[in-house]
C-alpha cells in the first residue's frame, strides 16, 4: 500500500471499495440488458459503452478490495462467489430497467452523485483510491452528459415522452435520499481524509439536478417516501436476487473454468 492507515481503516476502507466496486458492477449489468433493444441504434451502442464503463471501474475498485482485505480474493471472487446481503451497492442501482425512461432517471440520478463523489475522492490521501477516482472521473464527466441530454430531450420533447420521464422521476426520486447517507465506515474515512463525506455531496447534486429539471420543464418530487435504507450494510430489494442469479450462474456452474 502506498499509504500508512491503521487496521481499523483497513477494514473500513475494504468496506467502501466494496460499495464503490458493486454500485458500478450492479449498475453495469442492469445498462448491458439493454443490448440489442435500445430505442435507436446509436443509443443501443451508448449503453453498452457506458455498462463497460461500469464494469471496469467495478474491476479496479473490486481488485483494490480485495488487495486492501489480503485474503487472497479476486475481483472475479467479490462478484460471483458473493450472496446478495453481502453485496453494498444502492438499492437504485439493482431496480428493474422498466422501460428508457426508468433507465435514464436512475442513470442521472448516480451520474450527477458519481461526478461530485470521484471529483472529491480523487483528492484522497489513499493514492490507489485517488487514481481510480481520477481515472474514472473522465467517463463519468461523459455519462453525466449523456443521461443529462435525455432527461432534457426526453423532459421537453413530446407530451408522450415527457409524462414517461416526469413518472420515472417520481419512482426513481425515492431511492436518491440514499446516496447521501453517512456511516461509521464514511464517518472514520472522512476524518482521515480518505473519502468524502456523502452528505457534503447534497446541495452540489441537488443544484445539480433542479437546474436540469427547470431546463427540461420536469416537476421536481417533493413529499416523496423514502423507504430505501441499510443497502450499504447488505438490506436489498427482492430485485437483487434475480439479477445475482443470471449474472452468477456461468462462474457458479464452472468455477474452474480458465478462460
Amino acid at each position: 500500500m502506498s499509504s500508512k492507515i491503521s487496521n481499523l481503516t483497513e477494514s473500513h476502507l475494504f468496506e467502501y471499495l466494496l460499495r464503490l466496486g458493486d454500485d458500478r458492477l450492479i449498475l453495469g449489468h442492469r445498462l448491458s440488458e439493454w443490448c440489442g433493444h435500445g430505442p435507436i441504434l446509436e443509443e443501443d451502442i451508448a449503453l453498452a459503452n457506458v455498462a463497460l464503463d461500469c464494469v471496469g471501474q467495478a474491476k479496479s475498485f473490486l481488485s483494490l478490495a480485495g488487495k486492501v482485505e489480503n485474503k487472497g480474493r479476486t475481483e472475479d471472487d467479490l462478484s460471483y462467489f458473493r450472496e446478495a446481503v453481502e453485496f453494498r451497492n444502492l438499492q437504485l442501482l439493482e431496480q428493474p430497467n422498466i422501460d428508457f425512461a426508468y433507465t435514464i432517471a436512475r442513470q442521472f440520478f448516480y451520474d450527477v452523485y458519481s461526478y461530485f463523489l470521484y471529483e472529491e475522492l480523487s483528492k484522497s490521501s489513499f493514492d490507489e483510491l485517488a487514481g481510480l477516482a481520477v481515472k474514472s472521473l473522465k467517463e463519468v464527466k461523459y455519462h453525466v452528459r449523456h443521461s443529462r441530454e435525455w432527461i432534457l430531450r426526453l423532459g421537453d420533447g413530446t407530451e408522450e415522452s415527457h409524462a414517461k420521464i416526469q413518472e420515472a422521476v417520481n419512482e426513481r426520486w425515492r431511492f436518491t435520499n440514499e446516496l447521501f447517507e453517512d456511516d461509521i465506515v464514511v464517518e472514520s474515512l472522512s476524518g482521515e481524509g480518505v473519502v468524502v463525506k456523502n452528505s457534503n455531496l447534497k446541495t452540489s447534486w441537488n443544484e445539480f439536478v433542479t437546474d436540469t429539471f427547470e431546463k427540461a420543464t420536469i416537476v421536481k418530487p417533493v413529499n416523496v417516501i423514502d423507504y430505501s435504507k441499510g443497502s450499504r450494510i447488505g438490506n436489498h430489494s427482492e430485485y437483487l436476487g434475480h439479477l445475482l442469479a443470471e449474472m452468477q450462474i456461468v462462474a457458479r456452474s464452472f468455477p474452474d473454468a480458465e478462460w
